[in-house]
């Protein structure tokens, strides 16, 4: 079970109070002999796989290897150690840290319950070969890997975007994304609805959804300075508007006044 935290004043806290603090690395261990890893590690040894390295992280099998070997790796694992199902297979972008990418295949052998890791690395422009004829379900997730990080898969079946229009710019799960997006994603909308000479008329999309704009008498009002529906902006502050009027004394509350936090905050 979960140890339990007194909860007493934890809005008072702060969460993080190191900012310059690092999570502590996950402890690795190495392969007992006689175990099925050893055997998983032997027989890829006998059919001429090449192991960079190899260790146990929390409870599975990190196997790292060359890319040019990826689809005969995984060949081996699933007809040689009864590897049967591929579960995630994805990649992390390195790229700022070592200019590379990280692809890796989450695997699992149903009949002893163990799991493996097979891990390789490819540089940015360096394209890595489909397993879409081992396991099925690379299909759809290869497709994901190239929309979201642009790595490309050599005779992919079917290689298009999968979560984002085909006219999209740019590949949203590179760390240098934006997280609100860029400008083309901020015009997108505007372009493919209205067309471009609109641009001047609607303006780019807010994609900041935490963005509240005091002026825009529409979509948001102030407490206690409420105006009329569609009102002029220049006219907000302007305008004052009673307390009276603005609520009613049956089924609202006037929260702007009798509160000591609200005064203490002006």
């Amino acid at each position: 079970m979960r140890r339990y935290s007194p909860k007493k004043n934890v809005q008072a806290k702060a969460k993080y109070t190191d900012r310059f603090w690092v999570a502590p690395r996950v402890p690795r261990g190495s392969v007992e002999e006689g175990s099925y890893f050893a055997e998983v590690l032997e027989t890829l040894k006998e059919s001429g796989i090449e192991v960079l390295e190899s260790f146990v992280e929390l409870g599975q099998l990190v196997i790292k290897i060359n890319p040019e070997q990826n689809v005969e790796t995984l060949k081996t694992l699933k007809e040689k150690s009864c590897v049967k199902m591929c579960s995630e297979l994805s990649a992390v972008d390195y790229l700022a840290q070592d200019g590379e990418f990280e692809v890796f295949y989450q695997l699992l052998n149903l009949d002893k319950a163990q799991r493996l890791r097979v891990v390789t690395r490819i540089k940015e422009d360096q394209a890595i070969e489909s397993v879409e004829s081992i396991y099925k379900m690379a299909n759809f997730a290869e497709r994901e890997m190239y929309d979201m990080f642009g790595i490309y898969v050599n005779n992919h079946s079917y290689l298009k975007r999968i979560l984002m229009p085909d006219d999209w710019v740019g590949h949203p799960l590179l760390k240098t994304y934006p997280l609100q997006g860029d400008e083309h994603a901020s015009w997108y909308e505007v372009d493919k609805i209205f067309g471009k000479e609109y641009r001047d008329i609607i303006g780019p999309e807010i994609r900041d959804t935490a963005t509240i704009d005091r002026y825009d008498t529409q979509r948001f009002a102030r407490v206690g300075h409420e105006v009329p529906f569609g009102a002029d902006p220049e006219l907000v502050d302007k305008t004052k508007t009673s307390i009276e009027d603005g609520y009613s004394k049956t089924f609202l509350t006037d929260y702007t006044t009798g509160s000591k936090e609200l005064e203490n905050r002006r």
